[in-house]
């Protein structure tokens, strides 16, 4: 089942907050580095858990990991991984709080490297969806097929984020996602 279609059999609260996330981020590029760490953040602590969860929780994720600053989560010693294993607001899971500041870390060479993160990204288009998950699997940790799949089709690198039928699709293609280009 698309999201597209799954957001049409929600009601009430639940509806709104995947509506939200549907109309206006899904599918649709990001050109900001933070914003992409932010997304990679999120998609790798959905892994095991709904995305309704995530939602829910994405503004506690923002304050708990200095708004997606690449930067300052780069710099996190131990005592924030400490601070984050203790916050309730987020997902406490070890592995995936190491993961975030590891891959911090790693989108920063890529900057240094190729001049952005969406730069090094889109260096790397197009490819197949197994060719990005041995790519991600190589740079990053906790990537696995899933996430990479989501991941790239919430940013507008690979296609499948919203059916054609869906209102939405049109507004994904006038913002140009390299998957259309």
């Amino acid at each position: 089942m698309s999201y597209c279609t799954m957001l049409s059999d929600l009601d009430g609260e639940k509806k709104e907050l995947h509506k939200v996330y549907h109309d206006q981020h899904y599918g649709f590029p990001i050109h900001d580095d933070n914003e992409l760490f932010c997304r990679l953040v999120l998609e790798i602590n959905q892994a095991g858990l709904s995305w309704e969860t995530i939602l829910k929780k994405q503004d506690n994720f923002r304050k708990a990991y200095s708004r997606f600053n690449l930067r300052k989560v780069s710099r996190y010693s131990d005592a924030d991984r400490v601070r984050l294993m203790a916050d309730a607001g987020i997902i406490r899971n070890r592995l995936k709080i190491n993961a975030a500041i590891e891959n911090a870390k790693t989108i920063l060479l890529l900057q240094n490297e190729h001049g952005s993160f969406e730069e090094w990204l889109n260096m790397q288009h197009p490819k197949s969806k197994e060719e990005w998950v041995k790519i991600f699997k190589k740079t990053f940790l906790f990537t696995g097929g899933e996430i990479v799949n989501e991941f790239l089709m919430s940013i507008g690198i690979l296609p499948g984020a919203h059916d054609k039928k869906c209102p939405i699709f049109k507004k994904i293609l006038l913002a140009k996602p390299k998957w259309a280009t």
